[in-house]
């Protein structure tokens, strides 16, 4: 397993994981998120809380794809819409804390005809090998790099989640999780996102598990 290393391999996922930034009481703030095959080819998987927290939609919400150390080689990504699931917007569950982001063309083209997406799934077993990548931005992380874990995945009876061990800090949020990741081309299947750690275990990252709820906030977002 990793922990939590730069990610040096390439591939698709340096392109369709990114950097989110936005604006979140008053400060600015960021997130991870990554591009995924949609009808609108302009759909971004996130975290919910890095869409709306403390009951407040965030603003001036942009995803940079494959951002390296400040360099943003395909374009800066405004959104149009974002959204979450219901149970995420009503009561900040986080079993449910899944968000997604319909963003805005960049000189005329649509996010997935320029980095291409990664496919997603949902109502998968939860005990599996997985990958997961995001840009933690607390220390020892600067935000600067995309970061990645590998390991086994199990189930938590506290948050109704899934866990995996990984060291990745603040900033991750939001970044993918991937079932049948080929680390030689970048690809895999999204099954869920980063999303919290438990203070009494820093070395496992938690995620939601992608059931119904997720599957409609996806159909949701690439209809829109």
């Amino acid at each position: 397993p990793s922990l939590g290393n730069a990610w040096t391999g390439g591939g698709k996922v340096a392109g369709t994981a990114g950097r989110v930034f936005f604006t979140y009481a008053g400060r600015n703030a960021s997130c991870s998120g990554n591009a995924v095959t949609s009808d609108n080819k302009s759909t971004v998987i996130t975290a919910g809380h890095c869409v709306k927290l403390d009951g407040a939609w965030h603003t001036n919400w942009v995803f940079v794809p494959g951002y390296d150390d400040g360099d943003r080689p395909h374009g800066t990504w405004t959104a149009r819409q974002t959204l979450t699931t219901p149970q995420w917007n009503a009561e900040e569950d986080l079993a449910y804390d899944v968000g997604a982001a319909v963003v805005n063309n960049v000189d005329g083209r649509r996010l997935v005809d320029v980095v291409g997406g990664q496919g997603i799934a949902f109502n998968q077993a939860r005990s599996q090998r997985m990958y997961s990548f995001g840009y933690p931005a607390e220390a020892p992380y600067d935000g600067s790099a995309l970061t990645y874990c590998k390991g086994l995945t199990v189930s938590d009876p506290l948050s109704g989640g899934i866990g995996m061990g990984c060291a990745m800090t603040g900033g991750s949020s939001g970044g993918p999780w991937f079932l049948s990741f080929d680390p030689a081309s970048g690809t895999g299947i999204q099954n869920s996102v980063n999303s919290f750690k438990y203070n009494f275990l820093p070395t496992h990252m938690f995620g939601p598990y992608f059931g119904a709820h997720a599957q409609d906030l996806y159909w949701t977002a690439q209809s829109s």
